[in-house]
């Protein structure tokens, strides 16, 4: 079957949801996406999204320019950074416009509350001057995603968006510098579809179920970069991930950075605030990349609590805070902890880890959502990425917490809107002629495939390896031993089986295919990580432990050649306004 649209949303969450309220109804617009929308990984964003609104002390945009670059350890992009923070207030309010309930002040005003990284400088007229944080962050109880998920969705019901739920894309169409559709899997019928467009954006979400512990929802497989990447496009700083420093222990399930901006206190074992040894300024509140190491460093040096199974962890404590906080403000994290670890938040500490999080790098993009073919800056004709999946690039080597969802409400209007004005000269491209058959021939190798190896096996063990050697601490030997552990995992994969053979909402075939996106994406993460020769970030190398400004203030930029193989080509960062200077908080 082939659906005709003038543009194609790939992902349902806020990035591709803001994307497709852009489009009027004069043109035809599809959103495809693996799961319902609002199951989408965006509602489980808990704790705001930031913007120098200024509703409870003085804020000012250029001081959120600053926090992001400096937390993004000077990678990121300063243009498209001051693009995202001048544009945060407009896009907040236009949000609490089409219903997004906003935790309120009690004059009425949209409620901000501080979170890592957000700062305001003690004396304004001296951008130098010692920082403090700020309450810059925008918020929705620990609901934040949650709530413009839902509002974004209606905003696109009202709009009359045709949406095709739980619907797997297993192909990009582009041929000769022109995105022409897309194709997918309809996974309760198991038919495959072809989407021929004019237009199409990904928005589909990060890769962190390549890590053993993570928050991401089962849907993070990467596969909009691998679907990309096999088309020649190439991914960029794929080797930045951010762990998030408090997911819960064993679990990875997130616990919001809002518990340490509503005073939440991380203690080893001895109950010491160890915070105050590694950012003595704003102690809890630092940057993620900074508060995981600080949570690691703890537990190698015996400082950990030790878990039943064996495991080590920190505490968060919540519980000098007032009752009536915790059951309004943060109501999610702590009903997550007295369910699946049966801690009561009000009495005793939360036992928490780091958890892999958010994907910095992705399909290169400009600041209107258009892929970039190379890192001269060539752009792909059709083709637009928004969200996760995407790298502007706003957050660099690390993202500061509640940066995500301002990232996927400005750059996917952004986005939606380039595509209005792309359509309106766009001509139908035609599909080729094998359109769908890779999709086709791989399903049915899968069904007709003897038996072999087996997915869940060969998935633990990447995730596993993973975890311990392209972790928060990296080094060459470790890096080294994931890349020959991918290889022999990707051998394997050759020899994969399924033991579903029908038709009907077969997810054997949808794992099967997104453990291939995962081993390929893995691969990526360690050969761009083992070729920075640097600690930036969220990229902590125990054999080079020094930023490198000289070599290495320049964007990853990995591409699929002749061979199959892995090449990489680099980009400088754009400085406008901030040199880069030592990271300290």
């Amino acid at each position: 079957m082939i659906h005709t649209f003038d543009v194609v949303i790939v992902g349902a969450g806020g990035a591709g949801l803001r994307a497709a309220v852009e489009i009027p109804s004069n043109y035809t617009c599809a959103v495809l996406t693996k799961v319902h929308p609002l199951r989408s990984h965006t509602g489980a964003a808990q704790g705001g999204v930031c913007a120098a609104l200024g509703n409870l002390e003085e804020d000012n945009p250029e001081w959120h320019a600053f926090d992001t670059v400096k937390g993004s350890d000077y990678l990121g992009d300063q243009d498209a950074i001051e693009v995202m923070c001048n544009d945060a207030p407009r896009a907040i309010i236009e949000l609490e416009h089409m219903g997004m309930p906003f935790s309120r002040t009690d004059e009425g005003k949209i409620a901000q509350r501080p979170f890592g990284g957000h700062t305001k400088p003690i004396d304004r007229n001296d951008p130098d001057s010692k920082r403090i944080p700020v309450k810059r962050a925008c918020y929705s109880a620990d609901r934040t995603g949650h709530v413009m998920l839902h509002t974004l969705y209606e905003n696109c019901i009202k709009n009359k968006i045709n949406f095709f739920s739980e619907y797997f894309v297993t192909e990009l169409i582009y041929e000769d510098g022109i995105c022409r559709g897309v194709v997918a899997i309809d996974i309760l019928s198991g038919e495959i579809q072809i989407f021929h467009a004019k237009a199409v954006m990904f928005a589909t979400g990060g890769d962190g179920r390549i890590w053993r512990i993570t928050s991401n929802a089962h849907v993070g497989t990467g596969d909009g970069f691998i679907l990309s990447y096999n088309k020649g496009i190439p991914l960029e700083d794929m080797e930045f991930m951010q762990f998030h420093p408090t997911g819960l222990w064993k679990l990875g399930i997130l616990v919001s950075e809002a518990a340490r901006g509503e005073g939440g206190i991380l203690r080893n074992k001895d109950g010491e605030r160890f915070m105050e040894r590694y950012a003595p300024t704003v102690k809890d509140l630092a940057p993620r990349d900074m508060v995981s190491r600080a949570i690691i460093t703890e537990i190698r040096e015996g400082r950990g609590i030790k878990g039943s199974d064996g495991t080590s962890y920190v505490d968060l404590d919540l519980t000098h805070l007032d009752p009536k906080i915790i059951n309004e403000k943060l109501p999610e994290i702590t009903g997550f902890a007295r369910t699946y670890l049966g801690v009561e938040p009000t009495k005793e500490g939360v036992p928490i880890q780091p958890t892999a999080h958010y994907t910095m790098g992705g399909i290169p993009t400009d600041i209107d959502g258009r892929v970039l073919k190379n890192s001269n800056g060539e752009k792909a004709v059709g083709f637009y990425a928004a969200g996760e999946c995407a790298c502007v690039s706003v957050h660099g080597a690390n993202r500061l917490g509640t940066n995500s969802l301002l990232d996927l409400i400005v750059f996917g209007r952004r986005g939606g809107k380039a595509i209005v004005d792309f359509l309106k000269n766009a001509t139908l491209a035609p599909l080729p002629a094998d359109s769908g058959e890779w999709t086709r021939k791989r399903v049915a190798d899968l069904k007709n495939h003897p038996k072999g190896e087996n997915c869940a096996d060969i998935r633990t063990e990447m995730q596993n390896m993973m975890m311990e050697d392209v972790g928060i601490f990296r080094n060459e030997e470790g890096m080294q031993r994931a890349i020959n552990k991918l290889g022999e995992l990707k051998e394997r994969y050759k020899n994969v089986s399924i033991d579903d053979k029908g038709t009907q909402f077969n997810t054997d075939v949808l794992e099967a295919i997104e453990l291939g996106n995962l081993l390929d994406t893995a691969e990526i993460v360690a050969v761009s990580g083992i070729n920075r020769k640097e600690s930036r970030g969220a990229h902590a190398r125990e054999d080079f432990t020094e930023r490198d400004d000289v070599n290495f203030l320049k964007h990853t930029f990995a591409t699929k050649n002749a061979n199959g193989k892995i090449s990489l080509d680099y980009k400088s960062a754009t400085i406008t306004k901030y040199q880069p200077k030592k990271r300290v908080y």
